[in-house]
Formats: C-alpha cells, sequence, structure tokens
C-alpha cells in the first residue's frame, strides 16, 4: 500500500494509475490526513479473478503484475533432483488441468 499526497497525485496520475492497475492500493492524503483510497478495479463477471483477488486478500497470493525481474533468467535454477516438477506437470497435462 502506497500513501500519496493530492498534489503529488495530481502530478504523477498515471505513474500511480500504473501501480493500481499492477494491484497496488493508493491511500491519497490532504494535509497529512487520508481522504480517498485507489484500488484496481475487479470486474465481477469473471468469477475466476474474483476468486483470486479473494485469496489475494487473504494472503494466500500474491497476483503478479506480468512483469519479470530484469535479472530473471540469470537467477539459478532450483534443484529438483527426482524429477517432481516435471512429474507434476505431466500428470497435470494428462489429467486436463
Amino acid at each position: 500500500m502506497t500513501t500519496v499526497a493530492v498534489s503529488k497525485l495530481k502530478a504523477s496520475l498515471s505513474r500511480f494509475l500504473k501501480r493500481v492497475k499492477a494491484g497496488d492500493e493508493i491511500i491519497v492524503t490532504e494535509r497529512g490526513k487520508p481522504v480517498a483510497r485507489i484500488v484496481p478495479y475487479v470486474c465481477e463477471d469473471d468469477p475466476e479473478m474474483a476468486r483470486l483477488r479473494e485469496m489475494e486478500r487473504a494472503g494466500l497470493l500474491r497476483i503478479g503484475t506480468g512483469k519479470i525481474p530484469k535479472d530473471f533468467w540469470k537467477l539459478p535454477r532450483p534443484k529438483d533432483p527426482e524429477g517432481l516438477a516435471l512429474q507434476y506437470l505431466l500428470e497435470e497435462r494428462e489429467n486436463g488441468r
């Protein structure tokens, strides 16, 4: 959650809206007192997304922004000597999930 003064929000609205689209909440303050909260819009017609948002509020997951960190491909691969990740992936594909 980010807190921002009205004057700063007005000067950089696009930047803050980009953060809201990525899932961040913005608390807007006026003279140091909270006056509004900007939250991501949730389409209630999409039950899957509503379910994900509910799980995010419960702290069970964090919905990604869709951006991969710059150094992602340089990170070391996790060790899986027993090949469990591949095994579960193939099982999911076989079951049609």
